[in-house]
């Protein structure tokens, strides 16, 4: 009789402790980790002038622009931003005004918009001799 009894104590002990290690949440579905997407915008400034290009994000995260190539040498001054498209204008958000060639601009997006990216001629640029330039930016897709 005790044998008996035990043996039911320890199957009620086994059944106790597999369902203790159930879990009554909702399974998850897991995510698709999001790669970054790069783009590459290439230009012209000229004498007093300034470029933009627009890119979409479709949710927040990192948002890193580089000025990978400025002119001849990479060593003209130029100005480059990173900003929010209003649907007329980039309005400027970060700003190096005073940018060479691997200046680069970080930061953090928080939700899906348009952004946009400015190079600009800061008095440096010589009348009739625009400066070719290429921009480099990763952000989520």
């Amino acid at each position: 009789m005790v044998r008996g009894l035990y043996g039911r104590l320890f199957a009620i002990l086994l059944a106790a402790c597999a369902v203790a290690g159930c879990d009554d949440d909702t399974p998850t579905i897991p995510t698709t980790p999001t790669v970054p997407v790069t783009e590459t915008f290439t230009g012209q400034v000229t004498q007093s002038g300034s470029s933009m290009h627009n890119f979409n994000t479709s949710r927040g995260g990192a948002i890193v622009a580089t000025l990978k190539a400025i002119g001849t040498d990479n060593t003209l001054v130029v100005s480059f931003a990173l900003g929010t498209w209003t649907g007329a204008a980039c309005s400027l958000v970060l700003e190096n005004p005073a940018a060479t060639g691997g200046a680069i601009l970080t930061g953090t997006m928080t939700g899906a918009g348009t952004l946009c990216v400015r190079v600009g001629d800061q008095g440096n640029i010589t009348a009739g001799q625009p400066a070719s330039y290429t921009i480099e930016v990763t952000h989520p897709e």
